[in-house]
């Protein structure tokens, strides 16, 4: 009776289509779990005055795989697992069981789309042994290849498959084993750049030792790259721990909480969560020097297990990197809250919020609100629409976040799993699996795949799109989105979708039943809806937040303009007195920047006004 009754009262707003940003309560917000697998604290989840509109769509999708019964794709953040290829054949993989509860059988699961239909469902995986954790791109001209980690097998190391022409052939299988037995690989990544992709850059973990395995070279898991330009036959550099990834820096490494990403020459590495920073290793010479950025400074480095904390806003871990046309890298990142006692860690499951930060940006700093997703933290560095650019929508427009508040553990925020996708044209794609509300089982509540679209980064179109909200996801947890790198007017991307919420692997509420992976074709064009014909979603123009806030040096402002004017910055104190002029100069439309050295000012409270043309807006800004 339960699933009949919402499946009525969904049905009412899947005909609306329109949403506004809902608000979450306080309790929402403040909910706190203790990680079990880490703890769960819940924060006020408070997205107030929604202004967002939701679209529903109806993308293509096709079943590569019906019955998988293994339901963990991945820990944390996703692997490349699907690529799109220029004739327009795609090759999509999975972590494929059936043979619960010890899945004897785990493997990597393939299917091919020759250009007409994908292949029939996958019955065995593609390794000799028992593998997982699959990540697949293109190799050489035409070929493909594919890595996985040896887990419960005889052999240990990374399983590297590879085929010179893709989709057919037996897979030539070689073993890229660890530094050491008892520093077993664990949760690889890989990806493919150079001439024809011939180069394969692969990142793993050593096995912590939670998992069995040992302290390696100072670091509980620690992140290890190494590059081969001949198929896996050879490598260098081998097992290489990069100096800002030793232990002069961090203790350990979660597994699942990094990813890899190449382009030609351009290589990077993502990486952090709840625990860590995050930040990017990037290389321009394919992969011989890198450059660190830190993306958000983590305010207790080096943490371990018991130390005592405060609570702080935080990147929960999902993440995903993609280059533009430029080679610049743009990131989407997945919030959450935690906090630490002489217990255990605490995680927010309904804490919500995506954030978005590319090269041309600043970076964020280890204030304990710096990644704060609502606008009653009194300090945030997050700007809505332009680095918060994701959050529940609130679908039967009564103002308020109605779910029954019990999701699957994954640990991760409300709004959280995100791919990133730059096409060939610069255009930015987001998706991400969200806590939807008026969508459950009548225990615990379902994500939905949900996309959002920006031309350029700086300003994002004013609906999300709900790629799963079809009356055939009714009773569907959609999650573990990976998006392919290329498109055409299309972009891919692979996902399962589960009856019931949560993990049975891990035991969460969840038996055993058929997961089934899917494949996802976006027509680009329904998710840009939205853009409006003067490509700027304001009237007249906005301003943001200067940054850093509070501000000692340099801080700079940025001023979104629609049309070419003038534009300068008074400074006025507290008693209204201009403290600080910067010169009028002519703009023309789009995102304008004004810096300014705060150095000059006495520490304390001042107003920033911003003059465009005859129009002025003012903002509070702190001098430390």
């Amino acid at each position: 009776m339960k699933r009949i009754l919402l499946l009525t009262f969904v049905l009412g707003f899947v005909a609306s289509g329109f949403t506004q940003r809902a608000s979450i309560s306080k309790e929402q917000r403040n909910y706190a779990v203790k990680k079990v697998q880490p703890t769960t604290e819940t924060m006020n989840f408070s997205h107030e005055t929604m202004t967002s509109a939701m679209q529903l769509v109806t993308p293509t999708e096709d079943v590569i795989m019906p019955n998988d019964r293994f339901d963990l794709q991945t820990n944390t953040s996703m692997q490349n697992r699907i690529y799109v290829y220029d004739d327009g054949t795609i090759g999509a993989t999975f972590t494929f069981g059936v043979a619960e509860t010890a899945f004897a059988d785990r493997g990597t699961g393939y299917n091919y789309f020759d250009g007409t239909a994908w292949g029939p469902a996958p019955s065995a995986r593609i390794e000799s042994d028992r593998t997982g954790w699959p990540a697949y791109a293109k190799w050489g001209v035409n070929g493909e290849i594919n890595c996985s980690h040896y887990s419960g097998a005889a052999i240990g190391g990374l399983d590297i498959s590879k085929r010179t022409n893709k989709g057919t052939g037996t897979w030539e299988s070689s073993v890229f084993h660890s530094p050491e037995p008892l520093a077993e690989y664990l949760w690889p990544r890989m990806t493919t750049g150079g001439t024809d992709n011939s180069v394969i850059h692969v990142i793993s973990l050593t096995m912590p030792v939670a998992n069995g395995g040992v302290v390696y070279q100072g670091i509980d898991g620690a992140l290890l790259y190494s590059r081969s330009s001949d198929g896996g036959t050879t490598w260098d550099p081998q097992h290489l721990i990069m100096e800002e990834l030793s232990s002069n820096f961090y203790n350990s490494f979660a597994g699942d909480t990094y990813e890899i990403q190449a382009q030609g020459d351009n290589v990077a590495i993502l990486y952090g969560e709840s625990w860590q920073d995050l930040a990017m290793m990037k290389s321009t010479d394919g992969g011989t020097t890198w450059t660190q950025t830190i993306i958000w400074q983590h305010p207790y480095p080096f943490y371990v297990t018991g130390d005592i904390t405060d609570t702080f806003y935080c990147a929960d871990g999902a993440h995903s990197l993609a280059f533009d046309q430029s080679g610049m890298v743009h990131v989407a990142f997945g919030i959450n809250r935690a906090y630490s006692d002489a217990a255990g860690s605490y995680w927010f499951p309904l804490v919500d919020g995506l954030g978005y930060w590319n090269e041309s940006r600043p970076t964020f700093s280890d204030d304990m609100d710096a990644l704060c997703p609502y606008s009653d933290c009194g300090y945030s560095e997050l700007v809505e629409d332009y680095s918060l650019i994701g959050w529940a929508q609130d679908i039967n427009e009564n103002g308020t976040w109605d779910i029954i508040g019990e999701v699957g553990a994954y640990y991760i925020g409300a709004s959280s799993q995100p791919q990133i996708l730059v096409d060939d044209v610069n255009g930015i794609y987001v998706v991400w699996a969200g806590v939807t509300e008026t969508y459950n089982n009548g225990t615990q509540d379902y994500r939905h795949l949900w996309a959002r679209y920006s031309p350029n980064g700086d300003w994002w179109a004013n609906k999300f799109v709900d790629l799963t909200g079809s009356l055939e996801h009714i009773f569907d947890e959609c999650v573990f989105p990976s998006i392919a790198s290329t498109s055409d007017d299309y972009f891919y991307l692979v996902f399962q979708t589960d009856i019931e919420p949560g993990l049975a692997v891990r035991g969460d509420l969840d038996p055993y039943t058929d997961n089934a992976i899917r494949v996802m074709k976006v027509d680009k064009n329904e998710v840009k809806v939205g853009i409006k014909e003067n490509n700027m979603p304001f009237d007249e123009y906005d301003v943001l937040q200067n940054y850093p806030n509070p501000a000692s040096g340099m801080t700079s402002v940025k001023v979104n303009i629609r049309k070419a004017t003038e534009l300068s910055m008074d400074i006025v104190n507290m008693m209204g007195q201009k403290v600080l002029e910067v010169a009028p100069r002519s703009v023309l439309p789009g995102m304008n920047e004004i810096t300014f050295d705060a150095s000059k000012l006495t520490p304390g409270v001042y107003f920033y006004v911003v003059n465009a043309g005859d129009a002025s807006i003012s903002k509070k800004m702190v001098v430390e």
